[in-house]
């Protein structure tokens, strides 16, 4: 199978199934010397493993990170990391008849149409399970960014109608849905619970805000930074919509509103006065915060009756049963945040050969 492997210089390639003995991605092209241990990438996998709430599957998976390779007396060696989460909870039972018949919304017929054969079992390839490999990767990455000086802040900004009014960095992780407002997440929650009762599933809008990123990041032709954050963030399974700064709403405003001026502070550095574009300019980074939303589907795993076709072509009805989240936006939300990660790292890698003068200054030190 191709399209498993992603980035240039800091490149990951994902590998394993849902079901089968685990879920892992080698790491090639991380910098020798950064202090690494297993904590470091536990506490991303922790944020995006099941079992959560309520509102997140009931699988019951530690998630349990460990390094096989890459790393000696906690620090990156420069070789290839090795990480792999083996899988403990599997209930293959649960997707016996899936076997015969295309679930709506899932890769099931497409994976059939391409390959002639698929692994029903949660999906495989296809699962959610898969996004275990990059946000361990990712985790990395935003250890790299952070001594760069740049982070990232991703939240929930909306779960169906329910969006943030209001924006609170401390309260994210003090409610289950990773929502910045505290009423924002409580109307979501009791919006979630009428969805359960009704056997369905709700969608959201997830946020991320990078500080620190330096202007001329990317490159103004094929590798934009926001296009190379798109591919990056729609490559996630469940995303369906990408927009950076004001989006789709700049194709409502005039020039005039829409365009961000530009003035001069008082360390003489130059900065705009409005930031419409998101962070970007003819594809690189223009020093002010990226930010940028990616719009996640409702899961389509649920219970209530669907239309469908099986396998031999014959017209039938199903209702999924399993153990399936019903919203997958909390759980995505560092998802999200890693594949941002790791786009930015390996930009900024790329970026180091951008000019003659930075690589003169490295090797006459």
């Amino acid at each position: 199978m191709a399209g498993s492997t992603y980035g240039t210089i800091f490149k990951i390639t994902t590998w394993g199934e849902s079901h089968g003995k685990g879920i892992g991605v080698v790491i090639d092209g991380c910098p020798a010397g950064l202090s690494l241990c297993e904590d470091d990438i536990q506490a991303y996998l922790d944020r995006r493993k099941p079992g959560q709430s309520r509102y997140t599957t009931q699988r019951k998976e530690s998630d349990a990170v460990e390094i096989l390779s890459g790393v000696f007396n906690g620090r990156t060696t420069g070789t290839p990391i090795s990480l792999v989460v083996f899988n403990q909870d599997q209930r293959s039972r649960d997707y016996g008849d899936i076997a015969s018949y295309y679930r709506p919304g899932h890769a099931d017929y497409t994976f059939d149409a391409k390959y002639g054969f698929r692994d029903y079992r949660g999906g495989g390839r296809s699962s959610g399970r898969e996004t275990i490999g990059r946000t361990a990767a990712g985790a990395i990455a935003a250890k790299i960014l952070k001594q760069l000086g740049v982070t990232l802040t991703t939240y929930t900004k909306s779960i169906g109608p329910v969006t943030a009014a209001s924006f609170d960095v401390g309260e994210i992780c003090q409610n289950p849905l990773y929502m910045p407002d505290a009423v924002a997440a409580a109307q979501a929650q009791a919006y979630l619970e009428a969805c359960m009762k009704h056997k369905d599933s709700s969608g959201g809008i997830i946020e991320c805000i990078i500080d620190g990123l330096p202007a001329g990041i990317g490159d103004p032709v094929f590798e934009k930074l926001d296009a190379n954050l798109a591919k990056a963030i729609l490559s996630i399974g469940a995303v369906k919509g990408f927009e950076i700064g004001d989006g789709f709403g700049a194709a409502q405003a005039n020039g005039s509103a829409n365009n961000d001026g530009f003035t001069v502070t008082e360390g003489s550095a130059v900065a705009k006065s409005s930031n419409h574009s998101g962070g970007t300019l003819g594809g690189m980074s223009d020093g002010s915060p990226v930010i940028f939303r990616a719009a996640i589907k409702p899961t389509p795993s649920i219970a209530a009756v669907q239309n469908t076709v099986s396998k031999s072509g014959e017209e039938i009805e199903i209702s999924i049963h399993g153990r399936h989240d019903p919203v997958i936006v909390p759980r995505a939300v560092v998802v999200v945040e890693a594949m941002a990660a790791l786009t930015l790292l390996d930009a900024m890698l790329l970026n180091m050969t951008a000019r003659l003068d930075s690589i003169c200054q490295f090797y006459r030190r």
